[in-house]
């Protein structure tokens, strides 16, 4: 097996590299992305809009890019405003945004509470589902651990593979309201010596999605602080427009006429590369490097030479990424991290760890201009660089970071499966072939 590893990896290397003298010859947008780092349009949506620079265009017609403030809408609605609005009114709102995503619309109350009922009524799974998560082999990881249960839920479906609206519709809620019980069941597996589904906490159709999943993670009902903030976590989680990574792989296998849970798998496949959801767990291996390295947590200097190394591909994992830093949209700030930075304080001083917040901040106001310097790219912290923190504080374990970012997503996921449905047109880009020309066949006794 080895050698004919080895021999792949060869030729594989040889034919598979790209040549960026055709790149720019084609004008190739590798990624989906433009000259300028900017995203090709490729459709149309009206369920998320990231924002982080602005168009500017000169006398001669020449267009740039300037860098503004990052803001972030759902349909239309700023996300702060979201966030400020159920803060001022003191209620949860995570229920409340899945709604907005799935119609367009805010909801009036009674829309609200019977939409939140529903979600509560559905987040039970069914007995063979749950002996499917316990009767598995050891496992560690938590993502492929969702997929592969996600994957089974159409087993208890009448209608799996229709996708007329409605059949789409109430699968798509169906999951949301079931992601967090099947994210809390398999890490409880994880965690049990000996199978056993009394030691399953059963969800409470009565809490929201983040006081629920609080609670089922150890059979505790969370502060109402925490519960709060992990309710914002999963509205800033829970949509970001249809280009990221793992909504555009949901909307084109939705494209195809595959079925729903075929659909938000690939969601969950794409979420679980580490250059989408696995960034907060890279951050929390950093910071734990840093702290270890850096003996002065007060002293720029020595924070800015230690964070010049990880630049250098000298320190860290060799990367040359400071993680947290930089986004393929935002430039001046994730309106996101600007949140999660003054609730996160708050957070940090409950648990005790104001002295190592005080560093996250601190990297976080010397790390873009040392990137500035070296790279010359606009770039500020995103989401994840204080996420995995403020889950720390929860107690929440590493492992379910990107978990917990597929239970927020999937609202966003489904918003986007739906409009694809509706638009109704299979996905189906170019690609130019990097062949010099059209080879001859080589009978096998002469190669």
């Amino acid at each position: 097996m080895e050698s004919v590893l080895k021999k792949v990896e060869e030729l594989a290397l040889l034919h598979d590299k790209i040549d960026p003298k055709i790149v720019k010859a084609k004008n190739i947008k590798l990624g989906l992305r433009n000259e300028d780092g900017s995203g090709v349009f490729v459709g149309i949506t009206s369920k998320g809009q990231v924002i982080g620079y602005e168009k500017i265009i000169s006398g001669d017609g020449a267009e740039s890019l300037n860098p503004i403030p990052g803001k972030l809408y759902y349909c239309g609605y700023d996300v702060a405003d979201l966030v400020n609005g159920k803060e001022k009114e003191k209620r949860f709102g995570f229920e409340e945004t899945i709604y907005l995503l799935l119609t367009g619309e805010l909801p009036r109350e009674k829309y609200l509470k019977s939409f939140s009922k529903e979600l509560g009524k559905r987040r039970e799974l069914p007995e063979e589902a749950k002996e499917i998560i316990l009767n598995r082999p050891k496992h560690d990881d938590q993502m492929c651990s969702l997929h592969t249960i996600v994957s089974a839920m159409h087993l208890f479906d009448k209608n799996p593979n229709q996708t007329d609206i409605r059949n789409v519709t109430r699968q798509c809620i169906d999951l949301i309201a079931k992601f967090p019980t099947i994210i809390a069941y398999n890490y409880q597996k994880k965690l049990m010596k000996k199978n056993d589904c009394s030691k399953l906490v059963e969800p409470d159709p009565d809490k929201g999605t983040a006081e629920n999943f609080l609670y089922m993670l150890n059979g505790k009902a969370p502060d109402r602080l925490t519960a709060e903030l992990f309710d914002t976590m999963l509205i800033f989680h829970a949509e970001h427009g249809g280009g990221n990574n793992s909504t555009f792989t949901t909307r084109c296998v939705s494209s195809s006429g595959a079925n729903t849970y075929m659909a938000i798998c690939a969601g969950i496949g794409s979420l679980s590369g580490h250059l989408h959801g696995g960034a907060n767990e890279a951050v929390v291996r950093m910071m734990r490097d840093i702290k270890r390295k850096v003996r002065d947590w007060e002293d720029d200097d020595e924070i800015k030479s230690y964070l010049k190394t990880l630049l250098e591909k000298t320190a860290g994992d060799k990367s040359g990424k400071i993680y947290g830093l930089g986004h393929a949209v935002y430039t001046l700030s994730d309106p996101r991290a600007v949140f999660l930075e003054k609730r996160g304080e708050e957070l940090a001083k409950l648990a005790g760890k104001e002295k190592e917040f005080s560093l996250y901040k601190k990297i976080a106001k010397l790390a873009p201009q040392l990137v500035r310097d070296k790279k010359g790219k606009v770039v500020c912290t995103n989401v994840d660089f204080y996420s995995g923190f403020v889950y720390q504080c929860m107690g929440i374990p590493p492992e379910l970071f990107t978990p917990i970012f597929a239970m927020a997503r999937v609202s966003g996921w489904s918003a986007h499966r739906i409009e694809e449905i509706i638009q109704g047109r299979i996905i189906r880009p170019s690609y130019f072939s990097s062949l010099k020309g059209m080879q001859t066949y080589i009978p096998m006794s002469k190669r």
